[in-house]
This record gives C-alpha cells, structure tokens and sequence, in this order.
C-alpha cells in the first residue's frame, strides 16, 4: 500500500512539474503564433465588418488560438478540428437561424447543443465550434445578414489563416511539431 502511494506521488509531482515547467521559447512562439493569427483576421474583417461583429467573430477565433498555439498537441486543436469544427458549427447555426431564428431562447441553445453533436459524429470536436454556431444566432445584423457565406467567409477564411499561422510558428523550432502525428501516419512513414 505504502509502495503504491510513493509510485503515485511520485507521479503527481511529475506531472505537476511538467505541467508548470516554464519554458520561455514555448511562450514565445505561442505569442507569436496567436498575435499573427488573429492579427491577420482582424486587418482583413475590418474591411468586411464593423468593430461589433469583429469583436464576436474573434471570440471564437481566440478560443481557437489558444488550442492551436498554446496547446498544439491537443487532439481539439488538430486541423481537422479546428476547420471542421468551425465549418460545421457556422453550418449548423445559420440553418437553426433560418429555421427558429425568431425564438431566440430555441435558437441559441438548439445551435449550440446540435453543434457539439455533431462535431462529435464527425470527430471534428473544437469546443469554440459552439462558439461560432452561437454567433450565427446572436450576431449583428450583419452577420446574420451573412447567412450561409457566413460558413465561408468569415469562419471557414479565419480558420484556414490560422491553420496557415499555426503550420508556420508551431514549426520553426524542433520542440514544436504541428500537426501532431497519429501513430497511422507515423506506421506509413516507416514502411517507406
């Protein structure tokens, strides 16, 4: 008994360790990554949008940054994830608008909630998906005037920007690979 609870102290101060390691170069190129991400978002929505819709857009989009910058071995902030998530939740929330969009207490709850089912059939789960599938509902009149090229511009043209950031800053050093590797694609490259 005792054995055993030396083993799992041990282990708790280990991950404790790992998990609070400061690691300045890691912080470093997270910064970088995410203020280049959402710097190219912003510059380019502020010929698309006003100053209220941008701030909601981004919302989602800074969730988003965190996973893909700052927590890049995160299976939810895989590509797959992060452009599927958004994608599909932008999809849904703008057919629930169109469909209930005058109940609001319906609308909101009903895009989130089919979101994040369907994210989850899909394996394309990024919890900020809920996010955008809410902005669809709650957004300006611009936005909701958007209707389905809301899907592609903004959510779909900010995700592939910061899909293109995350590829180049989670990659300059070696410490930082981005995308992480399944072990399908790891067994691939060692047949070759």
């Amino acid at each position: 008994m005792k054995k055993q609870f030396n083993k799992s102290l041990r282990i708790t101060k280990y991950v404790i360790y790992k998990e609070t390691f400061v690691d300045k170069k890691e912080h470093f190129w997270s910064f970088v990554g995410s203020f280049v991400g959402i710097a190219c978002i912003a510059f380019i929505q502020t010929f698309y949008l006003d100053k209220t819709a941008s701030i909601f857009l981004i919302g989602s989009f800074g969730a988003s940054s965190v996973l893909v910058y700052g927590a890049i071995y995160s299976p939810l902030a895989q590509p797959r994830n992060l452009i599927g998530g958004h994608v599909i939740s932008a999809l849904i929330g703008v057919c629930v608008y169109k469909t209930v969009g005058d109940i609001f207490w319906l609308a909101a709850p009903l895009a989130v909630s089919l979101s994040i089912v369907a994210m989850q059939i899909t394996k394309t789960l990024h919890p900020p998906g809920g996010a955008t599938a809410l902005i669809a509902i709650i957004g300006s009149k611009k936005i909701i005037s958007l209707g389905f090229f809301y899907v592609l511009s903004p959510v779909l043209s900010g995700c592939l920007i910061l899909l293109f950031t995350a590829l180049l800053f989670n990659n300059i050093t070696k410490n930082r690979v981005y995308p992480k590797q399944s072990k399908f694609i790891k067994r691939i490259r060692n047949i070759d």
